[in-house]
């Protein structure tokens, strides 16, 4: 089953780190979870591997994991 999860960034926030957006979309239960699996090189962000847990997403920006995907906006 495929999920989409919209990640709305707060007013006068430019970008949320990607860790903190996998975590925050449910794709894992915890921060460390979200590491390893960026790390390993699971993690799609705009459809290229990243490996870069602190990377930078900013509006407009899809990460995918396992058939899920979150959007910035």
């Amino acid at each position: 089953m495929r999920q989409t999860e919209i990640i709305s960034l707060l007013p006068g926030e430019e970008y949320i780190r990607l860790d903190d957006a996998i975590k925050s979309a449910g794709f894992t239960e915890t921060g460390g979870q979200a590491k390893v699996i960026i790390q390993a090189g699971k993690v799609l962000l705009n459809g290229e591997v990243c490996t870069m847990r602190g990377k930078k997403l900013r509006s407009g920006d899809r990460a995918e994991y396992e058939g899920s995907v979150l959007e910035v906006r």
